[in-house]
């Protein structure tokens, strides 16, 4: 957290919390939803300001309900999870890189969800992979130890059956099925936190 943040916060300890006007999509973008987004149920637009997203990432967290939230100076903005908390990005030189541009911790398992997206676990964190890195990642799956097919694949996320395993950099990991309706309950987060 920024320390202007920190002492804004000290300063201004009883601002309200705001609800409804951050989102993170599935490509990892940071979205504004102003009224009109937020009343007819759109995207946001996205957050293009290079200084703004760093001070977003700089100051991004989840509070002890699972709900993940941008401190804004002494301001709360709760943010709206289109998918996961974290969206993993492939980098050359890191493996996988968060939408905050951290790199990820030692991912420990994988699962794919009926839609075909693809979730990597490590020590606190869940990441959705970025559907534009996604045909990268899945080129590493192995079914009983064996390259698998496109048809394959799809048969396996329709019912999964068979051993499904990931290969990266010399490990192999797990890989389970998950519904995406069942994600936020599983990993333990609030997808669109609100007022209580």
């Amino acid at each position: 957290m920024d320390q202007i943040v920190a002492q804004a916060m000290q300063k201004w300890p009883n601002v309200p919390h705001c609800y409804g006007w951050l989102a993170l999509d599935a490509r990892g973008a940071w979205r504004m939803c102003d009224e009109q987004a937020q009343r007819h149920k759109l995207p946001g637009d996205k957050i293009m300001h290079t200084a703004l997203v760093g001070f977003i990432n700089r100051n991004y967290g989840a509070d002890e309900n699972g709900c993940w939230y941008f401190q804004n100076g002494p301001q709360r903005v709760y943010v709206d999870l289109e998918l996961t908390p974290y969206i993993a990005h492939t980098d050359p030189m890191q493996g996988f890189v968060l939408q905050t541009g951290a790199a990820m911790a030692t991912i420990e398992s994988a699962m794919l969800t009926e839609q075909g997206q693809l979730l990597l676990i490590a020590p606190g964190q869940v990441a959705a992979v970025d559907d534009r890195d996604l045909a990268q990642c899945l080129a590493d799956l192995r079914m009983d130890g064996n390259t698998i097919s496109d048809e394959a694949l799809l048969d396996w996320i329709a019912a999964p059956q068979q051993t499904l395993t990931w290969q990266k950099s010399g490990t192999t990991l797990p890989v389970t099925h998950i519904a995406t309706e069942n994600i936020a309950t599983h990993f333990g987060f609030t997808q669109k936190p609100r007022q209580a």
